[in-house]
């Protein structure tokens, strides 16, 4: 197939959270199914998101897909494109462009990894789209509801060739990759002190925790309101009420002792700790203001695709979508509370063998049923098409 992206790619680093790993995943996927990848030139499509205004989110929408059509256009001319495949939040579509799209022939897919932490219900932007890669079990009923053709499929990852053997060298104990928040520390804190041997990297980890952080300063009274009333608007009054839960019911968490911090790993340095840790940790469970800080949203991250790819020997916190990827016991294993995040890294340490068959069996169904080139056989399929391209 030929594929026509727009996942992410910018021209420059921007002060968002972490996004250019989408665009390698997404690319390098394509390229190992066999399919091509075609994108607009010099289209930032992180660039919006930086941006508060919504004028200048307008002219930013009219930049973009203008060069966007005018990229496919002239593809057109000289060979066809299979798919539109993009990964858009809901303030980077402009709904008339994507049916022109459509117009010219082109199926367009759209994924998202947030849903249930950023919505209540789905985007009337998304409504555009032939079809959405939802990766969340929880978010399903939200398509459903609103009608739009979905399939539940695995978060898009890709892993390089070089990293793809189950067979490492354990140098770390168990460990947790990750920032700190104040959900991960209350699991962490309490697993550790119950006996768990954890080691923590990630930003942020080491200091007063128990102090929530402020919140941006507002400019005038106005602009206060204006902010709230748009707040609640997208988040609803009891959202609006749960964000101030920190201040007025606290999450409660024990200290972490400083020992069980270690430098922060990132690119190359993350992959080898995930590899060579004896068992390597996920955490699901994300803060919204639609939930309590002590009943939180729990959904399947990157990670739990990530970590397997890498052959690690995975144990992560368990949400109903692990079940539609993995056996569960055979391929990873998970955990429900922090006693059983407790016990399963003493059962996993004291058994070398088994962690040996996880870190093998995960990978193998992570690289083989998981894999993008699996989801866009499975998205082809859906969408009936017939690829045009001689590819």
């Amino acid at each position: 197939m030929q594929i026509f992206l727009a996942c992410l790619q910018a021209q420059k680093q921007h002060a968002v959270p972490a996004y250019s790993f989408w665009e390698a995943y997404f690319k390098r996927g394509i390229e190992e199914g066999g399919h091509q990848w075609i994108e607009a030139p010099d289209a930032d499509w992180v660039e919006v998101l930086t941006l508060t205004d919504n004028s200048e989110r307008s002219r930013w929408r009219d930049r973009i897909w203008s060069r966007t059509l005018e990229s496919i256009r002239q593809e057109l001319e000289h060979r066809p494109i299979d798919l539109f495949l993009s990964y858009l939040y809901p303030e980077m579509i402009d709904s008339s462009a994507v049916r022109e799209i459509r117009r010219l022939g082109i199926p367009c897919v759209n994924f998202f990894c947030d849903n249930v932490r950023e919505f209540r219900k789905v985007p009337q932007q998304y409504h555009c789209f032939d079809l959405h890669w939802v990766p969340e079990v929880q978010a399903l009923s939200m398509y459903a509801a609103a009608g739009l053709s979905h399939l539940h499929l695995p978060m898009p990852c890709w892993i390089p060739r070089t990293r793809r053997t189950p067979q490492h060298i354990e140098k770390h104990g168990p460990t947790f990759v990750g920032s700190y928040d104040p959900l991960r520390q209350h699991l962490l804190a309490r697993a550790i002190e119950l006996g768990a041997t954890i080691t923590i990297r990630g930003p942020g980890w080491q200091r007063d925790a128990s102090v929530p952080p402020r919140p941006p300063a507002e400019r005038g009274l106005p602009r206060l309101l204006a902010n709230q009333i748009r707040y609640i608007r997208r988040q609803g009054v009891r959202g609006w009420l749960l964000k101030f839960e920190p201040y007025f019911r606290p999450l409660r968490v024990p200290e972490i002792p400083s020992g069980c911090f270690a430098p922060k790993v990132f690119g190359d340095a993350y992959m080898t700790v995930t590899q060579q840790s004896s068992v390597i940790l996920g955490i699901n469970r994300v803060h919204t203001y639609r939930n309590s800080l002590h009943k939180p949203v729990k959904y399947s991250r990157l990670r739990d695709i990530e970590a397997p790819m890498m052959g690690a020997c995975y144990l992560t916190e368990y949400t109903p979508d692990l079940e539609s990827f993995y056996e569960l016991g055979h391929d990873i294993e998970t955990y429900d509370s922090p006693e059983e995040l407790a016990d399963k890294i003493a059962i996993l340490l004291a058994d070398p063998e088994r962690r040996q068959n996880l870190r093998r069996a995960g990978q193998n169904r992570a690289l083989g049923e998981l894999s993008v080139r699996e989801s866009l056989t499975k998205i082809n399929r859906a969408l009936a098409l017939v690829p045009k391209s001689s590819s």
